[in-house]
């Protein structure tokens, strides 16, 4: 289902593309409009066999599927540096764009470009805009969507030839009632931070970017690290407590192979160094800037509880991954 969801924006996403190099065939590179086509049907080929063949474990020319699963999983891995790649270069463009006349910005935009003259490339019309600003704003679900397929492929890779013990698996059907009261209390919460978090983030951006007044992007500041604050605060209390009913509810562990499982603690740890390390820069250099203000405080508890609240959530979760149904 997520990689359906991811798949159909980054469809979008091509479609949006094509309309915007098609606006400037004349001054960019064929390539240019073939690469966003051929990443479609790309995308359309690989979600069908993955929703297909997700669950398949092979036995029969192992290295010949061995050798396809592994091109799949490093053609994505392609996918997803190159879509990495573009959108770090929009944002340096869209900072020079900024800091720069526009003098000095076409004369940098002339690199890759076939045409000497950069006026006949830029983008004036209503609907090229539009292609243009939509294709960026849905580049986040095109990386997602590769890392998801990249995941679901070294899985498939990993099932190659292998053989399940069914004894040492117990299947258990997953019951779910939205209104037992548990399940009831926890969506409702959920959907409660989710909106107040989109209200804040709404809130923060057009105050620090449409504001020049200095006490109100403080005001800004203060409000999104208090919000993050709570939230964190309320996320490190939740997992603590679960592992600790995980204590009082005593089952078995499940130490038997599995690919799936293995992949997703190293897939958790993996992500949750990159947020490690911003927290820890964040605190190096809030402690040695000067002044250290209200902003520098929350910012610095914010950077703590970043860390205690990933910590304590990466046990519980593994935890619970390691446990046998009931």
């Amino acid at each position: 289902g997520g990689l359906i969801l991811f798949a159909i924006f980054s469809l979008v996403m091509d479609v949006f593309k094509i309309g915007y190099y098609s606006s400037f065939y004349s001054c960019l590179s064929a390539i240019k409009i073939i690469y966003p086509i051929v990443q479609a049907i790309f995308v359309v080929v690989q979600t069908y066999f993955l929703w297909v063949s997700a669950k398949d474990c092979i036995h029969v020319h192992l290295n010949v599927t061995r050798c396809g699963l592994m091109l799949t999983l490093t053609t994505n891995l392609a996918v997803w540096m190159s879509a990495v790649t573009d959108e770090s270069v929009h944002k340096a463009h869209s900072k020079l764009k900024k800091n720069m006349t526009e003098e000095i910005f076409r004369w940098l935009l002339k690199v890759g470009m076939r045409s000497s003259s950069v006026q006949e490339c830029n983008c004036h019309s209503q609907i090229c805009q539009i292609f243009k600003n939509g294709y960026f704003w849905l580049y986040p679900f095109n990386i997602e969507y590769s890392l998801f397929a990249s995941a679901m492929v070294y899985v498939m890779w990993k099932n190659v030839g292998r053989f399940i013990d069914h004894h040492s698996h117990h299947v258990q059907r997953l019951k779910f009632r939205l209104f037992r009261r548990t399940f009831f209390v926890g969506i409702m919460l959920g959907l409660i931070i989710l909106v107040s978090g989109l209200g804040v983030l709404i809130l923060y951006e057009v105050q620090v970017n449409s504001s020049n007044e200095s006490s109100k992007k403080s005001q800004a500041l203060t409000m999104y690290y208090i919000f993050n604050i709570v939230c964190l605060s309320l996320m490190s209390l939740v997992c603590i407590g679960g592992s600790v009913i995980y204590r009082f509810d005593k089952r078995d562990m499940d130490r038997h192979k599995n690919p799936t499982r293995t992949l997703d603690v190293a897939l958790l740890m993996g992500a949750a160094l990159g947020q490690y390390a911003i927290s820890y820069y964040s605190i190096v250099a809030i402690v040695a800037s000067t002044p250290r203000d209200t902003i520098s405080a929350l910012n610095l508890t914010y950077a703590l509880l970043m860390i205690a609240q990933h910590t304590f959530q990466n046990i519980f979760i593994i935890e619970g991954l390691h446990r046998q149904p009931p």
